[in-house]
């Protein structure tokens, strides 16, 4: 593979392995000594977190302007809100706790909870979007990337990147991008296929 055509498969698959290797390490708790390892954790991160958003409109791309815009907005508010979420219950929450502000911890941590839940839906949307779509244009090889996508994004809802499940679904987040476009590809070199996906 020319290191060109690499770029897209490192676009979808490297955040959520960057994201996966973090959360590893990711304190469950935030207690006084976990608080200045939490805090720069979320502040390493901050850029990793959106560019999940940007795969389901990488998969879609080509495929309709109507699809591009609508997973592209799904991407979009998925990545303003979910950073909302890593600001304050990563940046600003541990740095609370360091400051032994431990009380004030919970409203920032109820406010993240409640922006990071509409940016975790629409990466679910964006990614049972990219998953169905990618299905009825490619056929059967789609079908496992599409799994772990859906899956992927539901045990990013429910678990963020705590160990392990959280780990897991970036892990399927970044397995399943992959092979959506690797199904994409295949089909486009296909004998009278017609081209769904073009390498960056």
């Amino acid at each position: 593979m020319r290191p060109r055509a690499a770029v897209p498969y490192l676009t979808v698959g490297l955040p959520p392995l960057v994201l996966a290797a973090v959360g590893v390490t990711h304190p469950m708790h935030l207690t006084a000594s976990t608080a200045e390892y939490w805090r720069n954790l979320h502040i390493g991160i901050l850029a990793v977190f959106p560019l999940l958003g940007f795969a389901p409109w990488l998969i879609l791309r080509g495929r309709g302007a109507v699809l591009s815009w609508l997973v592209g907005t799904l991407g979009f508010l998925y990545a303003a809100f979910y950073t909302a979420l890593d600001v304050l219950a990563g940046i600003g929450a541990g740095g609370l706790r360091l400051d032994d502000m431990g009380r004030a911890t919970g409203t920032v941590f109820g406010l993240g909870r409640d922006l990071g839940l509409v940016g975790s839906v629409a990466l679910v949307l964006a990614a049972t979007i990219a998953g169905v779509v990618a299905i009825a244009s490619t056929g059967r090889p789609a079908i496992p990337g599409a799994l772990l996508v859906v899956v992927g994004s539901v045990l990013f809802l429910r678990d963020h990147i705590y160990f392990p499940v959280g780990v897991l679904g970036q892990l399927f987040l970044a397995v399943g991008w992959v092979a959506l476009l690797l199904a994409a590809r295949s089909a486009t070199r296909a004998p009278g296929s017609t081209p769904v996906v073009q390498d960056a």
